[in-house]
C-alpha cells in the first residue's frame, strides 16, 4: 500500500474474508481491473481468483498458476514437463507403497503435504522407524495427507535459494539459512535471509520455472545439488518482507510499476 501511494497508483485493499462475488451472469460486472492476489490461504486464493477472473478482472497470479503452484504434486509435474531439473520425487497413495517408495529413494527422505506452506507438516525421515511412525500418523489424518509426496533429501549447505521473478525478469534472490536445530529453511521458522547474486544460470532456471507454471510474480525455491541447481517449488503468493532488507531491492515498488503497466495495455 505504501509503495502504491509512493508511485501514485490508486488501489483498493480487499480482505478475502470480506469478498463477495456474484456468479450468476445477470449479477456479473465485467470490471476489467487488475487484481494482485495476496491471499495466503490456498483454498481462498484459488476460489476467489476463479470468481474474480470470471467477473472480468486480470488477476496476478492467474487461477491456472495458483492451482498448479498451490499443490506440490501439480507443480512438480509441470516443472518436469518443461524440462526443469527437480529433486527425485515419488508419489504414493497408501501406507505400504509409501514405505516402499521411501526405501527406493533412500534415507534420509522428505515427506511433504501436497498442499501447505511455511514447511508445516513436512517431515525429514532419517530411518525406517521414523518413516513408519510418521506415515502411520498420516493414515489417521485428513485424506489429503494420505497422498504421499516424497522427495530425496538434497544434501546441501545449510541453506537453499529463493529467487523472485516478476514478468520476464529475475529481480532478486536470497539464500535462506536454517535456524537453530531446524532442517527447514523457511524464514517463518527462524531461517535467516542473505542476499544471493543472480548468476546467469540462476536467472535462466528461475525464468524457466516461472514460465512452466504460468507465473507473473512468483518465488522460485531452489537447492544446490551435487550436479547443479534443482527447483523444488514455485510459490504463487511468495512473501518478501525479509527479502527487501536483505537485498535492498524495492520489490513492492517494482510490483506496483508492473501492475500499472498491465493496466495501461
Amino acid at each position: 500500500m505504501a509503495a502504491a501511494e509512493k508511485h501514485g497508483a490508486k488501489v483498493n485493499l480487499v480482505d478475502s474474508k470480506d469478498l463477495s462475488v456474484s456468479l450468476n451472469p445477470a449479477g456479473l460486472t465485467l470490471a476489467d481491473g487488475v487484481v494482485l492476489q495476496r491471499c495466503v490461504s490456498y483454498f481462498r486464493n484459488v476460489h476467489s481468483t476463479a470468481a474474480l477472473e470470471s467477473a472480468g478482472h486480470r488477476v496476478v497470479n492467474s487461477f491456472a498458476c495458483a492451482w498448479v503452484c498451490g499443490n506440490k504434486l501439480f507443480g512438480t509435474l509441470e516443472l518436469i514437463k518443461h524440462g526443469v531439473p527437480t529433486p527425485k520425487t515419488v508419489l504414493a497413495m497408501a501406507e505400504d507403497s509409501a514405505l516402499r517408495s521411501i526405501e527406493e529413494i533412500g534415507y534420509p527422505a522428505v515427506l511433504k503435504p501436497v498442499v501447505g506452506s511455511w514447511g508445516r507438516l513436512s517431515a525429514l525421515l532419517n530411518d525406517p522407524d521414523a518413516a513408519k511412525a510418521v506415515v502411520e500418523d498420516r493414515e489417521h489424518m485428513f485424506p489429503l495427507y494420505q497422498i504421499y509426496y516424497l522427495q530425496e533429501f538434497v544434501k546441501r549447505p545449510p541453506r537453499d535459494v529463493r529467487t523472485f521473478v516478476l514478468g520476464d525478469e529475475t529481480i532478486a534472490g536470497i539464500y535462506r539459512y536454517s535456524g537453530s536445530s531446524e532442517w527447514r529453511t523457511n524464514t517463518a521458522r527462524g531461517g535467516r535471509a542473505e542476499k544471493c547474486k543472480i548468476t546467469g544460470e540462476l536467472n535462466e532456471l528461475s525464468l524457466r520455472a516461472a514460465k512452466a507454471v504460468g507465473g507473473e510474480f512468483v518465488g522460485v525455491d531452489l537447492m544446490e545439488g551435487p550436479d547443479g541447481l534443482l527447483v523444488h517449488e514455485v510459490n504463487n503468493t511468495t512473501e518478501f518482507k525479509n527479502t527487501v532488507p536483505a537485498t535492498g531491492v524495492d520489490i513492492p515498488g517494482m510490483i506496483v510499476d508492473y501492475l500499472t503497466s498491465i493496466q495501461k495495455r
